[in-house]
């Protein structure tokens, strides 16, 4: 059947054909990894750099820079204090210090009152709050033996030589695993902790 009978030729060969399809960013196809295997993004701790507007009315207020802002020029974008920022990385935290120096310090600073600190202070790194509950239940309960044994002096010194093992240790662990954002886990007291920070 034949639909339209004023061409002499059917309309495949006349038709012009449209140029081949390129795609506008070749620079992300360059970039495509072939792997079937996706590796991990390297370790990078970003931290925001805040920038102090002066008083010449300039900007005000705290401004983050990031490498979204530098693209577009200025680098300042005047932001609200506390503003939470659009996209979240497992590595910030709340407190703006690198993510494995806030995990020592779960364990550094006087546990286990230095770790309910960090858990009232640090709301962004489920890292760094397993690490503070670990060391909040662990520390805890050493303080009770300490209290049980206090009569003995021997036992007293033998606990205490014991927590500055268990610090040196977990300190150590939390430094070195945050680049994989591995949770060491003590027996009994890190799965309380594993189990308290996945339930928040």
């Amino acid at each position: 059947m034949n639909f339209a009978p004023y061409q002499s030729s059917p309309p495949e060969h006349s038709r012009v054909a449209s140029p081949e399809y390129a795609s506008p960013r070749h620079s992300y196809d360059a970039r495509r990894s072939f792997s079937p295997v996706a590796s991990p993004p390297p370790l990078q701790h970003p931290q925001p750099q805040r920038g102090w507007g002066g008083f010449d009315g300039q900007a005000s207020g705290w401004a983050v820079v990031g490498e979204e802002t530098r693209a577009f020029g200025r680098g300042i974008s005047s932001t609200m204090p506390g503003a939470y920022p659009a996209e979240v990385s497992e590595f910030d935290t709340s407190l703006g210090i690198r993510l494995d120096y806030e995990a020592c310090l779960a364990y550094l600073a006087l546990p286990p009152l230095g770790a309910i600190v960090l858990l009232i202070l640090e709301r962004n790194s489920d890292y760094v709050r397993f690490h503070a509950w670990q060391s909040a239940l662990l520390f805890t309960a050493t303080m009770v033996f300490h209290l049980l044994f206090s009569w003995s002096s021997f036992l007293s010194w033998i606990i205490f030589v014991g927590d500055l093992v268990l610090i040196g240790f977990l300190t150590l662990r939390a430094y070195r695993d945050a680049e994989i954002l591995d949770r060491f886990e003590v027996p009994f007291f890190g799965a309380l902790a594993s189990r308290f920070v996945d339930d928040e």
